[in-house]
């Protein structure tokens, strides 16, 4: 099996449904990551996770926080970004 022909594969049929979805609703999906505290190995995948999308046009974002940040505050946080 070849693993990188399968990922392109997989990427070009989901560029089309994605593709598909903004001619139907006259707007892509979207991703919107929360990020509480500083984690690397966190960083890294969310990073990793936006380029993907950017790949298959999917729209993308990433919201930080600090470490500190309180429950009352992250719920805030997360209204926001579904009443936006």
């Amino acid at each position: 099996m070849d693993g990188n022909a399968l990922a392109k594969e997989t990427r070009e049929a989901l560029a089309t449904e994605v593709a598909a979805l903004r001619e139907a609703h006259g707007r892509a999906p979207a991703l919107t990551v929360v990020l509480v505290g500083d984690d690397p190995a966190s960083e890294v995948y969310v990073r990793n996770k936006h380029q993907d999308c950017q790949k298959v046009g999917i729209e993308s974002a990433v919201v930080k926080l600090p470490a500190d940040t309180t429950s009352e505050a992250l719920k805030a946080e997360i209204d926001r970004i579904f009443d936006g």
